[in-house]
């Protein structure tokens, strides 16, 4: 697939932790019962010292913290991780995402000055909204917490960009978070077009009839809400569209469009790994978040465990205990994967993951953060507005 000396862009994800429970996050059950494949693992700095070498860091542009469960600001340190990219190469891009909800000021103070060092970094805080939406869809996140820190951060010297994930209930904010950020002193603004209200379309027959609306559940299982998607076209992810129209032709779903698709994989394009917060090494987190999934109805189930278990089972792709360049290089995990882009269908074994997330010409990540015509309010790349000179 690529060679080890290739790899310029790591994701990492230091910590299964959140105190959020987001309703369309894979780490609970709609909002509420936690999901029982989560073991809240987490990377030390010592962890993190194993698996990346200084002479390996020392060749890569961008480290990003995201990840499939957990927020990096839970994770003991995070700050301390960070410092090591850095320290280890002062010309790192480093970056963040985030939902600002935990840590005292002093420590937003101090990731500051760590990750943009001479305007080397970024932190992304996902805001859905103000002081009365926000908790909608980040539920248990304090807005007082969410606005210290911001400006805590910023003041610190650190460049910021707001991440603003549009449904129905927040639409009506945008303008005036959009004023905020630029209160704040945020570099960029973004809003973004979800693609999830897709990935639970017509998985559930019970879902048939109310494809668009999905219920939000406390931890006994009791309704609470609803989240919808934005009623104006320019916040609308159009992958949504375009997946109706593709089951409407197909007798058998969207299965069928999945089987015959061309793959382009991102992981190829980017030069990336993914590394999660048990250590797993793989070519991106979309692969990681199929492995501990608790709809029982997920696509692609345990074939993600399948390619692991074929190369020696979870030690193999252990990067605490099996070094990178062997993963990469020798395990035969990544060429596997390659391999099966030619197979001709997921049930013969193409992996679904990569049909999914890396199919041609249906790009639901990409699409959300698309321009949409007809949005004077985002004229830019990724409907995003720059208040200051960017450097992307």
């Amino acid at each position: 697939m690529y060679k080890y000396k290739d790899i310029t862009d790591v994701h990492l994800e230091p910590t299964e932790k959140c105190q959020a429970a987001c309703p369309m996050c894979p780490r609970n059950v709609h909002g509420g019962k936690e999901n029982p494949q989560i073991i809240n693992a987490e990377l030390s700095l010592e962890d993190c010292k194993k698996i990346f070498e200084p002479e390996f860091i020392k060749q890569l542009k961008h480290v990003y913290m995201c990840g499939n469960y957990g927020d990096p600001i839970l994770a003991k340190d995070t700050a301390e991780i960070m410092l090591y990219f850095r320290r280890s190469n002062p010309e790192i891009f480093l970056r963040m995402h985030t939902n600002a909800g935990a840590r005292k000021a002093e420590w937003w103070d101090r990731l500051a000055k760590i990750i943009c060092h001479n305007g080397r970094g970024e932190v992304t805080f996902s805001v859905d909204g103000l002081e009365d939406t926000n908790h909608l869809y980040r539920q248990n996140v304090k807005w007082n917490l969410v606005e210290r820190n911001i400006k805590a951060f910023i003041a610190g010297g650190g460049r910021a960009r707001w991440d603003y994930l549009v449904f129905k209930h927040n639409e009506h904010q945008v303008d005036e978070a959009r004023g905020l950020a630029k209160k704040w002193g945020f570099d960029r603004f973004l809003t973004k077009k979800t693609s999830r209200f897709y990935s639970y379309l017509g998985t559930r027959e019970d879902q048939k009839e109310e494809k668009y609306i999905f219920q939000v559940l406390d931890k006994d299982g009791n309704n609470t809400h609803i989240l919808e998607p934005p009623t104006e076209e320019k916040y609308q992810n159009k992958i949504t569209n375009k997946a109706s129209q593709i089951m409407e032709k197909q007798s058998s779903g969207i299965g069928d469009f999945y089987n015959t698709t061309k793959i382009e994989p991102k992981c190829i394009e980017k030069q990336e790994i993914y590394i999660s917060a048990r250590g797993y090494c793989l070519p991106c987190c979309w692969m990681g978040a199929t492995l501990h999934r608790w709809e029982e109805y997920a696509f692609q189930k345990n074939q993600g465990w399948d390619f692991i278990n074929n190369i020696g089972g979870e030690d193999a792709i252990n990067a605490i205990k099996t070094p990178i360049k062997y993963i990469i290089e020798e395990s035969g995990l990544f060429q596997n994967i390659k391999n099966s882009w030619d197979i001709p269908t997921v049930a013969e074994g193409k992996l679904a993951v990569c049909t999914r997330m890396c199919a041609a010409d249906f790009n639901r990540f990409g699409a959300q953060f698309q321009f949409n015509e007809g949005n004077d309010s985002d004229k830019s790349e990724g409907g995003l507005d720059s208040f200051r000179p960017g450097e992307f």
